[in-house]
């Protein structure tokens, strides 16, 4: 598990975090469970995991990108892609928010599949679509 923080950078970063949530603790005056409820109750909950694809060899972070975001889906998991980004690997954002990044390692030959959703199930499935292209395209 871990917290990630949207812009910042796609792993997690422990130590900005905790600043954050002191931060918020001071700002809100409210316990953080109390804080995590209101969270909840406004947006719902999300569900996120990662994988790690060993690579026989490196692959072009580019061109790898590019061959992702030119052959993007319509559908993953029953919901429609409405957005590509290739701001850091290729990131499919679907209708209901849920998104799937598949981007390389920039230290080892590994790739990353990253997948956020509403439902494990849904988590799932992406994560199932995400290795079936990465396998694909490596």
């Amino acid at each position: 598990g871990g917290i990630s923080i949207r812009g910042h950078i796609p792993e997690g970063d422990g130590v900005l975090m905790g600043l954050l949530i002191l931060e918020m603790l001071a700002h809100y005056r409210q316990p953080l469970s109390v804080l995590v409820a209101d969270l909840l109750a406004e947006v719902g909950p999300a569900y996120y995991e990662r994988r790690d694809l060993r690579l026989a060899h490196p692959v072009e972070k580019r061109a790898m990108t590019r061959r992702l975001a030119e052959n993007a889906p319509e559908r993953i998991g029953g919901e429609a892609v409405v957005e590509v980004s290739t701001r850091d690997g290729c990131k499919y954002i679907l209708a209901d928010d849920s998104w799937l990044l598949i981007r390389p390692s920039g230290t080892e030959p590994v790739l990353r599949v990253y997948a956020e959703g509403r439902s494990p199930e849904m988590v799932q499935a992406l994560l199932a679509f995400g290795e079936e292209v990465a396998q694909a395209v490596t």
